[in-house]
């Protein structure tokens, strides 16, 4: 720590999900020590990143396309299904910590990176601040959900929720939902919801892309080559799930025969009492729950001045292309947790590459 109270290290790690967890493995890897030549910051109380705050209905046998994090494999048993994936993961995420020694200070909100002394790059956050040569910011998505605006909004008077406070669907029992949101939460929502609700409505801006059959590589390297063309292009990132449509699986198929899952176009306006189309067709609705997914979480890197006209912030493999101090792990076209893994170990190897170029600063 140096007179003014800030603390020198070559590299901060900002979150500590798939991305983070991923990254900080592969700098230990590498030869870097914990807390002496990089540090991992995580703004939630407990290890499993955005798992921790999945709703409890939600549980692992119900995950798509979980991998393991590197170096230690995820093992579970049929058991494990049936209990809540916040609950599998967390603990998968608290031993791989352990087994690696990765250190992780929590609870650290991380509140602006802007440019510090020396080339260096300033963190500032609520544990102090760190001046680092290097940083891979892996914030994902969670804490910024996003909710679309429409006319009347404000009029409604029953309850407006989101994916990002969904309690499971026992909050919503004898009660008529409205559900937005074309995605695979909306549709998990829905088909839970309409077990207990007294009615059931869903709404998408667009018809869902239903994906039967397998999805084996090739079909995953294209889903992936559209959502980093959006990214090389500096225009924020859609989500690689947006991409590969809506998996038919057996419950899927059922809510699809029964009619929970008949969509209905986007409405035009919500009113008091529920929501409305300029057709003139009407819904009531008690609750309308916004499974209208997330955007990147990526406010504290304002100060650098990142983002390019269109929006996002342009990369070239995880590297921001106006700062190669910056590294995006889990953005973009590696948000999926096995994207997440390779990001990690590719912007590992180009951070070394610049720490063994530009001389330490004291």
């Amino acid at each position: 720590m140096n007179d003014f109270g800030v603390r020198n290290i070559d590299v901060v790690v900002v979150g500590a999900g798939q991305a983070g967890l991923s990254g900080a493995y592969h700098l230990r890897r590498s030869g870097l020590e914990p807390d002496r030549d990089f540090v991992v910051l995580d703004h939630a109380p407990h290890p499993g990143g955005a798992w921790q705050f999945r709703w409890p209905s939600l549980t692992y046998g119900k995950v798509h396309g979980m991998h393991a994090l590197p170096g230690m494999e995820l093992i579970t048993t049929e058991s494990d299904d049936a209990r809540p994936s916040s609950e599998v993961i967390g603990a998968y995420f608290t031993a791989y910590e352990r087994r690696f020694g990765l250190r992780v200070h929590r609870p650290v909100d991380v509140r602006a990176v802007r440019e510090g002394d020396g080339g260096r790059l300033l963190v500032e956050t609520s544990e102090g601040n760190w001046s680092a040569r290097a940083l891979i910011s892996a914030t994902g998505t969670w804490d910024r959900p996003f909710w679309p605006r429409y006319p009347g909004q404000e009029t409604f008077r029953g309850r407006q929720s989101h994916t990002a406070d969904y309690p499971g669907p026992d909050g919503f029992t004898g009660l008529r939902v409205v559900v937005v949101g074309g995605g695979a939460s909306g549709t998990q929502h829905l088909m839970e919801i309409a077990e207990v609700a007294a009615d059931t409505t869903w709404v998408t801006r667009r018809p869902p892309v239903w994906r039967e059959g397998p999805f084996g590589e090739e079909q995953g390297r294209a889903a992936v080559a559209l959502v980093d063309e959006r990214v090389r292009r500096g225009l924020p990132p859609r989500s690689v799930v947006s991409v590969t449509g809506l998996p038919v699986t057996a419950a899927i198929s059922r809510a699809r025969e029964t009619g929970v899952l008949d969509r209905l176009p986007m409405f035009d306006r919500i009113t008091p009492d529920g929501v409305a189309w300029d057709d003139g067709r009407t819904v009531e609705a008690d609750v309308i729950l916004w499974a209208t997914g997330f955007r990147p979480a990526v406010s504290h890197l304002a100060p650098l001045g990142l983002r390019e006209p269109g929006g996002g912030i342009q990369v070239e493999g995880t590297r921001a292309v106006r700062d190669e101090r910056v590294h995006l792990v889990g953005y973009g076209p590696s948000a999926s947790t096995i994207g997440a893994n390779r990001a990690g170990r590719a912007a590992v190897r180009e951070i070394k590459e610049l720490l063994a170029r530009e001389p330490a600063v004291a």
